[in-house]
């Protein structure tokens, strides 16, 4: 049987070693900027974390998907049980852009479905870390606090009926699909930031929806898909029918609504 609390803690662990990393380099200046072949960035500190993160996660022998790691065929991917999904520096703009909004993503998937996760920002010394086994819970320069479930999960047409809504929105990918999703809402107030950050804003009650009517890849929403799950959320493919699903041929998400 697979300990799910011995492998988170060793997902904290990673975490916060390669966010000490990435503050090295953050702090320094000197980022390393190169363009990757889809034009988005990468920097010193994406390579340092997913060094440091590999390393760590060794230990567990199971096999690891990451960013910034070389490319899987699915057909080596396919029969993986449980993996690593790993995104070591979300919010690479954000850190260029040095406005604090990045973290480092680490989820334990089984099979399709995110069954572990750990995020760590390391500019306020914040981790958020959870699964159904553990419950859920915030770090915060040491301080632990436990975050309850929600009683039932939230529903899109009991958010429509709302007064006053407040919905996270991507600080540097708010599409125009997102904001015609947005418009069907009364006196919405929109929260704007970088990387998972948006999710953790459910988590903690500071935002009632997030859509994402626009790209993103699996290492962007894992790890916080399974925080959510634990909390008793979800993040679900645009029809609401149904949640994202993971280690897919194409590691593309559809569009989606956490709530």
């Amino acid at each position: 049987m697979t300990d799910i609390r011995y492998l988170l803690g060793l997902a904290e662990i990673a975490a916060l070693e390669a966010g000490k990393a990435i503050m090295d380099v953050y702090r320094s200046g000197e980022f390393g900027v190169v363009m990757k072949p889809d034009k988005s960035p990468v920097t010193k500190a994406d390579r340092n974390a997913h060094s440091i993160i590999l390393e760590h996660l060794g230990a567990t022998n199971l096999p690891v998907l990451s960013e910034e790691g070389a490319d899987i065929e699915f057909g080596k991917r396919k029969s993986w049980e449980y993996f690593w999904l790993i995104d070591p520096l979300d919010g690479t703009k954000e850190f260029i852009n040095r406005n604090g909004e990045f973290t480092v993503n680490i989820a334990l998937v089984l099979r399709d479905t995110p069954a572990g996760g750990v995020i760590y920002v390391p500019c306020g010394d914040v981790l958020y870390a959870g699964s159904k086994e553990t419950g859920v819970y915030k770090k915060e320069k040491g301080a632990l606090t436990w975050l309850s479930p929600l009683v039932e999960r939230n529903q899109l047409e009991t958010l429509l009926e709302k007064q006053h809504i407040t919905v996270a929105v991507s600080r540097s990918h708010l599409s125009a699909e997102t904001k015609v999703f947005i418009d069907q809402f009364k006196n919405v107030n929109l929260r704007q930031s970088g990387s998972s950050l948006k999710f953790m804003m459910l988590l903690e009650n500071q935002a009632d929806i997030y859509p994402r009517l626009g790209p993103t890849m699996e290492w962007d929403t894992a790890a916080a898909h399974a925080i959510l799950n634990a909390s008793n959320r979800g993040v679900y493919q645009q029809g609401l029918r149904a949640e994202l699903r993971y280690n897919k041929t194409e590691l593309k998400n559809p569009n989606f609504i956490a709530l």
